[in-house]
């Protein structure tokens, strides 16, 4: 492809500003530092963060430094934005930049995912200004307003998530600090894509995943709980980890399966139905999200939609 000029816009909005401030107040709110936390309250202690998922101690980095992500034209990845099904629900994301302006619940995720690998197969870190979202192209841009205090930064998505239900965006723990909601663990906020006018086309190249040669076990017979539905091996495995770390006290092995062009996620086996719906509504009552209960490995028997 030809070399292109690139330019750099927000979208314009597409639906109405409720709940906004006016905009003298708001640009106010978002130029104020935000009020820096106590080292003591930086200190890991029960309660000290929302799940207790904030620093371990003293951040290596000075959080009220931490600059917005810088926008640039980047290539999609070609592997993290394929389709893909979580606790039966599906996910299609877009593969193009386009304009995206919706107001809801943010949360943000520290501590327990540091140093893992992303849906985009980078190594996730708590004080990047990154977030993760469910459907809006990896890599892109976009900017996050508090709708409390009117706070605004600029985040780089490349991470998948949250999926659990109420929530529309997953922050880095210095994004949710700059926001002002580190301690709380939620805000409502203003999610606005920003568009670059031209971008380079995707190049294909070795994921993580792909690089690593993930193993994928062979069809089995049994009852199972599906957790997932995925085309590419390294975005399983990504989910894979993920959920290991939330639901530690799992003593099945969650199995990447494939079948046709999917990898499936496949936890068990369980001895009889009712034990595997016992461990479904245990999933559910953490994640809000209540997998399918499946036999003979791929064939749909039972689910909560």
């Amino acid at each position: 492809m030809r070399p292109a000029v690139y330019a750099l816009c927000l979208v314009l909005p597409l639906c109405g500003c409720a709940g906004l401030q006016p905009q003298d107040a708001a640009s106010q709110a978002a130029s104020a530092k935000p009020a820096s936390i106590p080292v003591s309250q930086l200190l890991r202690r029960p309660g000290g963060y929302y799940k207790d998922d904030g620093p371990d101690g003293i951040p290596p980095v000075d959080l009220d430094s931490i600059a917005d992500a810088q926008p640039r034209p980047e290539p999609l990845n070609l592997h993290a934005n394929d389709p893909y099904v979580v606790f039966g629900k599906e996910y299609v994301p877009e593969k193009e930049f386009s304009a995206h302006r919706k107001q809801g619940t943010a949360s943000w995720y520290g501590r327990k995912f540091h140093g893992q690998r992303t849906w985009s197969g980078e190594i996730y870190d708590m004080y990047a200004m990154t977030a993760a979202h469910p459907t809006l192209p990896i890599p892109s841009y976009a900017r996050v307003t508090n709708l409390q205090s009117g706070r605004s930064i600029v985040v780089r998505i490349n991470d998948r998530g949250p999926f659990s239900s109420g929530r529309m965006m997953d922050l880095s723990f210095a994004a949710a600090y700059k926001l002002g909601f580190a301690e709380t663990g939620i805000a409502a906020v203003e999610v606005e894509s920003i568009v670059l006018a031209a971008v380079a086309a995707p190049q294909r190249a070795a994921t993580a995943g792909e690089a690593s040669g993930i193993p994928v076990s062979k069809e089995t017979a049994g009852i199972y709980l599906q957790l997932g539905a995925f085309s590419s091996r390294a975005n399983a495995e990504s989910f894979r980890d993920s959920i290991r770390k939330q639901l530690s006290w799992l003593k099945q092995t969650i199995r990447i399966q494939e079948r046709g062009k999917l990898f499936r996620l496949h936890l068990g086996p369980y001895a009889d139905r009712d034990e595997a719906k016992s461990i479904a509504e245990k999933i559910r009552a953490e994640l809000d999200f209540k997998p399918l209960v499946v036999t003979n490995s791929f064939q749909r028997t039972e689910g909560s939609h």
